[in-house]
């Protein structure tokens, strides 16, 4: 009688079924693991796409109200601000100093108090008057040629960071005066905020100014109050820091001190930091223009500097001068 040979027979096919059964067996949670890597990329994809449909949207409606606001402005034909009827409260009253005049001070360093000149009694024009009627937050309107066009309003520094011009919610803001910015008399630095949307809206845009061709072909930006037209010429643009350790820190706020010295040494500050060097020349007495927007990093900020342009200029003669801006 034949002995079973243990390499071969039983022993060999059960080998054979073993590995079968082997191959066969499945990898633990690998659906699992596919399953939950599909519903991440769905929910992903479900959020972005909300997220740029929401974005479309708040852009539309911000460019609504902003035509609905721009149409009423443009529809009244201001009078000049002193020829409107005084207050019956106000018609006895002494004025403010006139503009231009220093009060008396014993600090040499310290800038005199200016009014409005022509509107000592500040008389909010006609114009605003009438789309104050839409937002009595609107306090003035800034526009530089094809750039920008827009109302600018001021309350608090947060309030008009997620609201248009009506108050409605929309991430695109509005364009904000400081908050510490007092109209009452005539303010030696206007500090203006807004959002650098993609789309090019709200102060998307002023980053065309760090090229020297458009400031030498588009240097001039007009902002009117409440109570006086203004018009002004940029003479520096470029990137600043809020952040003290940064070698780009410069504190904007000492651009409103009513200390001479302070703000000369801003304004020198603002030229360093300019990505061209312009040969316009600013006064610490001068009224200043700024727009303000963030950019990549949450301290640093874009800065577009102008300085009103004097009684005795003319665009001819300013442009003359900036055309010798060049880069850095």
């Amino acid at each position: 009688m034949k002995s079973k040979d243990p390499g071969r027979g039983y022993s060999a096919h059960s080998s054979r079924r073993r590995a079968k059964r082997t191959y066969r067996t499945p990898l633990p949670g690998r659906h699992v693991v596919f399953l939950v890597l599909l519903f991440i990329f769905s929910g992903l994809l479900a959020y972005g796409s909300i997220r740029l449909f929401t974005y479309i949207r708040e852009a539309q409606q911000a460019r609504q109200v902003a035509d609905a606001i721009r149409q009423a402005y443009y529809a009244v034909t201001d009078a000049p601000a002193q020829t409107a009827a005084l207050p019956a409260s106000t018609e006895t009253a002494a004025p403010a100093p006139a503009a231009d005049i220093p009060a008396p001070t014993t600090n040499p360093d310290l800038l005199p108090a200016r009014g409005y000149p022509g509107n000592p009694y500040t008389i909010v024009t006609s114009r605003f008057r009438e789309i104050q009627k839409l937002n009595d937050d609107i306090i003035g309107w800034l526009s530089a040629d094809d750039l920008i066009d827009q109302a600018v309003v001021q309350r608090d520094n947060a309030y008009y960071l997620d609201r248009d011009y009506l108050g409605n919610q929309n991430s695109n803001g509005a364009i904000f005066l400081d908050e510490h910015c007092d109209l009452s008399t005539r303010p030696y630095t206007y500090l203006l905020y807004g959002h650098n949307m993609k789309t090019g809206t709200m102060f998307g845009s002023l980053r065309n100014y760090e090229n020297v061709t458009y400031l030498t072909s588009y240097p001039f930006i007009t902002f009117d109050t409440a109570y006086e037209t203004g018009r002004y010429a940029v003479f520096a643009a470029g990137t600043v820091s809020t952040d003290k350790s940064s070698w780009q820190y410069l504190d904007l706020t000492r651009l409103c001190s009513p200390l001479a010295s302070l703000r000369s040494q801003a304004i020198r500050r603002l030229k360093e930091l300019s990505v061209f060097d312009c040969p316009l020349d600013v006064r610490p007495d001068d009224q200043l223009l700024l727009l303000i927007t963030c950019v990549e990093d949450d301290s640093d900020r874009r800065v577009v500097a102008a300085r009103r342009i004097r009684n005795n200029e003319s665009d001819a003669s300013l442009l003359d001068v900036i055309s010798h801006t060049h880069v850095k």
